[in-house]
């Protein structure tokens, strides 16, 4: 393991539990329209948040080495902690509470993604509602304005259905769309996966127990062929 990774596995926890203080003061701001000096406390502590998230990035990159590949990376997460635009997706950041589940639930490999699969898109459905609720809510020409189509159009999206009655008009609300299909067609394609191996090991489970007792059968055949044969040679005898 190095230096970067032993930073990460330190750091996960903490930046998991200020994401989710980061996700129940943005889901507050966004969907109560939290206005005055309580918007403005909201704001403080999210931007510390961000902030925090922006030191997490620059010791990852100091630790790293070689430096640009790492760089290439996480392009990404530079984009996320630099760009204004794309505050809603610094959420992402709850996706590793996943894998700290996974780590911790002591269940199969297949049972494990599962758990990623339906905890992954709980995640997503609920974080791409609220923001492309915050994006789209007061653009001009918006058909995203409640928190119920919100999560509606996160729904439509996430499955690749695409009815075309909600869809958002923003660049940012874009941006989130794209990801949330992105994300979806992966996790489509988990599921897909996980489901083949199932059917594959329990057709190969039954076929193993059909092919050993067919084996047993053989063997027993055979003890009754050399036990017919010590008869005859003894009648003939």
């Amino acid at each position: 393991m190095n230096r970067v990774e032993k930073w990460e596995r330190q750091s996960e926890c903490p930046m998991v539990i200020l994401a989710l203080i980061f996700l129940v003061l943005y889901t507050w701001e966004v969907i109560c329209e939290v206005t005055g000096p309580t918007r403005f406390t909201i704001d403080v502590v999210m931007n510390i948040i961000w902030g925090l998230f922006i030191a997490d990035y620059a010791v990852r990159f100091v630790l790293a080495t070689p430096k640009r590949p790492w760089f290439i990376r996480n392009l990404f997460d530079l984009a996320i902690v630099l760009l204004p635009l794309l505050r809603p997706l610094r959420l992402l950041r709850l996706l590793a509470f996943v894998k700290i589940l996974g780590r911790k639930v002591s269940i199969s490999f297949r049972g494990k993604i599962i758990v990623y699969a339906v905890s992954a898109v709980t995640m997503l459905v609920f974080i791409s509602a609220i923001a492309v609720l915050d994006t789209e809510r007061h653009a001009p020409g918006t058909m995203l304005a409640s928190f119920g189509d919100a999560l509606w159009w996160a729904f439509v999206t996430i499955t690749t259905v695409g009815y075309g009655d909600l869809f958002p008009v923003t660049t940012t609300g874009r941006i989130i769309a794209l990801l949330l299909m992105v994300g979806g067609i992966a996790l489509t394609g988990i599921v897909t996966a996980t489901l083949a191996s199932w059917i594959v090991e329990n057709v190969s489970e039954e076929s193993e127990e059909h092919q050993a007792a067919t084996k047993k059968e053989i063997a027993e055949l055979r003890a009754e062929i050399r036990e017919l044969k010590k008869l005859l040679v003894q009648e003939t005898t």
